[in-house]
């Protein structure tokens, strides 16, 4: 008989488990458990944003393989980081650090597993790293030793358990992430709320975008008030499935109300509880139960939001309360069928977007004139114009469908900012573009995605100063907004284009690490690199980019967005040095 022939290949291995875990256990197993899962659910996609793979979560355990050993080293700097920050806020006898090991090797696979010599190695070298520490093999060392910026530490060969051969091992030093305590923010001089995700109380997950939904609308009704200062549901589902601490929220969001509630939905329907907290204080100001009919849902969410404001100003004003009010769709299944399209928008990743356009496309079969499904299609179209293969019908469908949306949504702040967005971009029309977003903020004061967005805009037409002054907005009306690294690259570019080299290294930096696959943040890192003289810290970012974006060409990058002439010299002067083609 033939002898079956194994499947090999050469991988970077991660091995990770958190230090004193059993202890951690002994003194308190409910919380530890806890504890543990909202860190990996937090911890866990970050290895897949770096392109590993995830083999095994077993207790306290992470194994994890990587094509490239770059990444998987850069995946491990940013997990320690990540968790760094967590424990800031943690009691010391209480926080979880990892201890991670990384090898690379031959090792056999299936479908599911990987077995070798290799894994056992990285196992090791886990068990004698530092807690919230790092610890490679030689192997490793000679690949990124010049390739990542960091201080390695030599400690020689190991004798490592169950390792025939001695293994010579390096500590990655990582002082300049060590815990400290996250600073809160100032409270604004205006009253200021976020509200949390509402828990889903129907026992079915399918349900879970509804009441997404239900916290988005009651969000948007409060940002038109102007003398609210509103946190944008993006940084407030920073908290989503997580045990809150109200008074943390207030802190780290800067805000003095906190709301949060729960959502029922059964047949024709719905029960939301609501409670709006102090959060400087953490005493109760207000809570209420509502029971309606799922037909009478619009009524019911402004309701909440008059509640919400008449509670924090009593001498609520009439012309206020109808500015809380807006259009809606006449159709509440094309209202159903936009919340779950949702998040595919917000992805701006191709495939999430084609899912999210058949949606779109059912809402709008059922209601024609619905500015919000008009202004999520152009966001999607745009998305897979950019990102796969910059066909011409997808920017000719995007410009259709922001006019559309721009048509039907004269009320909605997110229809008008999606739709400036894609004027200002596919249809380079800069000027329209900044008068649809200036009209957003005159209906959403506190609209952070339309400050993100016009941030973006401003920065590649050559605006740096206002750009800057647009991304500093969004992040204090956002601070954990997914899309936060746009905001950053934005302050990148317009520090760059006004030659504060350093400020644009710095933001550049906080742009990758909000966005490690967001190939175009390496851009705006690399570029300042270059100008400062710090030529292979540059090449090694360009390479990033490159990785992550294989036919990136600067030059058609800049004609696709028609990037301000003096801004898109300055940059391709700049990273032409990298080795980036133009």
């Amino acid at each position: 008989m033939a002898e079956t022939r194994v499947e090999r290949r050469l991988a970077a291995i991660l091995a990770a488990d958190i230090a004193g875990y059993s202890a951690l256990m002994g003194a308190d197993e409910a919380r530890t458990v806890r504890d543990l899962k909202e860190h990996q659910a937090v911890v866990l996609p970050m290895i897949g944003e770096f392109g590993g793979r995830i083999i095994d979560t077993a207790g306290d355990g992470i194994l994890a393989e990587f094509p490239s050993i770059v990444n998987a080293v850069e995946s491990a700097v940013a997990i320690q980081a990540k968790m760094a920050e967590r424990n800031a806020t943690i009691e010391p006898e209480r926080r979880m650090q990892f201890r991670i090991g990384i090898n690379i090797g031959d090792v056999v696979y299936d479908e599911a597993r990987i077995y070798g010599d290799g894994i056992n190695v990285a196992a090791r070298l886990e068990g004698i790293a530092e807690a919230g520490g790092i610890c490679i093999s030689s192997k490793v060392y000679e690949e990124v030793g010049g390739r990542i910026d960091l201080p390695y530490q030599d400690i020689g060969e190991q004798q490592l358990k169950n390792i025939t051969r001695p293994v010579r091992a390096y500590r990655v030093s990582l002082d300049s992430i060590a815990p400290t305590a996250t600073p809160a923010l100032a409270l604004p001089d205006k009253p200021s709320i976020a509200v949390l995700p509402f828990q889903n109380m129907s026992g079915d997950p399918e349900q879970e975008y509804f009441a997404d939904g239900m916290v988005e609308d009651i969000v948007t009704g409060l940002s038109r008030i102007k003398w609210l200062f509103v946190i944008a549901r993006n940084s407030s589902f920073a908290y989503k499935g997580r045990a809150i601490d109200v008074k943390q929220v207030g802190r780290e969001l800067g805000v003095r109300y906190v709301l949060e509630g729960s959502v029922r939905k059964s047949a024709d329907r719905v029960r939301i509880t609501t409670q709006l907290i102090d959060s400087v204080t953490g005493a109760h100001v207000w809570a209420e139960r509502y029971d309606r009919k799922y037909d009478d849902i619009f009524t019911l969410q402004d309701d909440i939001t008059l509640s919400v404001v008449g509670t924090i100003e009593p001498s609520l004003r009439l012309a206020e309360i109808d500015r809380a009010k807006r259009k809606r769709p006449e159709n509440l299944s094309a209202y159903d069928l936009v919340l779950q399209a949702h998040t595919d928008t917000y992805s701006r990743m191709p495939a999430q977007s084609k899912r999210a356009l058949v949606l779109l496309e059912r809402a709008l079969a059922l209601d024609p004139t619905y500015g919000l499904a008009h202004a999520f299609a152009a966001e999607c179209h745009h998305s897979i114009f950019l990102r796969d293969g910059m066909r011409e019908r997808h920017r000719v469908a995007s410009m259709r469908h922001a006019e559309a949306a721009i048509t039907c949504g004269q009320d909605d702040a997110t229809a008008l900012t999606f739709a400036g967005f894609t004027i200002g971009m596919e249809g380079r029309d800069r000027a329209t573009a900044l008068s649809l977003f200036e009209q957003a903020l005159s209906v959403s004061p506190s609209s952070a995605h339309t400050y993100i967005c016009g941030s973006i805009v401003l920065a590649f037409g050559g605006q740096g100063e206002r750009a800057i002054e647009w991304a500093e907005r969004a992040l204090r009306l956002s601070p954990f907004d997914p899309w936060r690294a746009s905001a950053h690259m934005a302050l990148a570019l317009g520090h760059f284009h006004r030659g504060r080299y350093q400020d644009a290294v710095a933001a550049g930096r906080k742009a990758v690490q909000a966005s490690p696959g967001f190939s175009i943040a390496y851009m705006t890192l690399a570029a300042p690199l270059a100008k400062l003289g710090r030529i292979e810290e540059a090449k090694a970012t360009a390479a990033k980019l490159l990785e992550l974006q294989p036919g990136f060409r600067y030059g058609r990058h800049f004609a696709g967005l028609a990037v301000a002439s003096d801004l898109a010299a300055a940059l391709g002067d700049a990273l032409r040095t990298t080795g980036l083609a133009e």
